[in-house]
C-alpha cells in the first residue's frame, strides 16, 4: 500500500468514526421531539409552506356569553321577542345572574308583560337590594300596575342609592305628575335637569309646571 493510499484510508476511517459517533449520540435530532409546546394552551399546528409557526387556539366563549351577545344584538334591532328567548335561556344556565335579570326585566316591560317583569325585578332585588336600577325599574312597573305607594318607595330608594343619576329623579317626577302631585313633580324635574341638561323632556315639564 502506497503512502497516498494509506493517507486516504486514514481520512476515511476518521470520517466514519465521526459519523457513527454523531449518529448514536443523544444530541442527534430525533423525530417527535424537535418542537415542544411552551404553554399548556399552545398547540403545534397550522404549519404551511407560507408560514411554519405555532398556532394558539382561539379562546372559547361560554354559552352564557353567547346568549348575552345574541340578546344584545336583538336589542339593537329592537327585536324584543328574540331578546326574550336568548335571556330566558341564559336565565336557565345562571338563574341568579344579575346582568341577565336586569336585561330580561327591561325586555319584558317592552313586551308589556308587566307582571313577569315585576317578578324578575323582585328576584333581582332579593339577590342584591343595593341595585338602584332594579329599584327604579320596579317602581316604573309598579306604577303601571297601579301600585303607586309601593312605586314611590322604590323610586326614593333608587335615588337614595344613586343620587347623581338624573333619570331616577325624572322617572319619580313622572309618577308624581301622573298622580296629580304637580308641585312635588316639578321639584323632581328640576333636580333631574340640574344633573343632566340633555333631559329636554324634563326642561319641557319644568316650563309647563312653572
Amino acid at each position: 500500500m502506497s503512502s497516498f493510499q494509506l493517507i486516504l484510508f486514514f481520512i476515511s476511517a476518521v470520517i466514519f468514526y465521526i459519523f457513527f459517533k454523531q449518529l448514536f449520540s443523544s444530541s442527534y435530532p430525533k423525530r417527535g421531539v424537535d418542537f415542544e409546546a411552551k404553554r399548556e394552551d399552545e398547540q403545534i399546528g397550522g404549519i404551511t409552506e407560507a408560514g411554519k409557526n405555532f398556532s394558539t387556539p382561539e379562546p372559547q366563549i361560554s354559552r352564557l356569553e353567547q346568549l348575552l351577545s345574541m340578546a344584545d344584538r336583538a336589542l339593537e334591532k329592537k327585536d324584543f321577542v328574540e331578546a326574550d328567548k336568548a335571556l330566558s335561556s341564559a336565565n336557565i344556565i345562571e338563574p341568579e345572574n344579575q346582568e341577565v335579570l336586569l336585561k330580561h326585566g327591561y325586555v319584558l316591560v317592552e313586551l308589556e308583560r308587566l307582571n313577569e317583569a315585576k317578578e324578575v325585578y323582585e328576584e333581582l332585588l332579593n339577590l342584591n337590594e343595593q341595585e338602584d336600577m332594579a329599584h327604579g325599574s320596579l317602581a316604573n312597573v309598579l306604577h303601571k300596575l297601579g301600585s303607586d305607594e309601593e312605586a314611590k318607595k322604590h323610586h326614593l330608594r333608587a335615588i337614595e342609592l344613586d343620587s347623581s343619576y338624573a333619570p331616577h329623579y325624572f322617572n319619580y317626577a313622572n309618577t308624581l305628575y301622573d298622580l296629580g302631585e304637580k308641585e312635588s313633580a316639578l321639584e323632581q324635574y328640576k333636580k333631574a335637569y340640574e344633573l343632566d341638561k340633555s333631559l329636554k323632556e324634563a326642561e319641557k315639564m319644568i316650563k309647563k309646571l312653572s
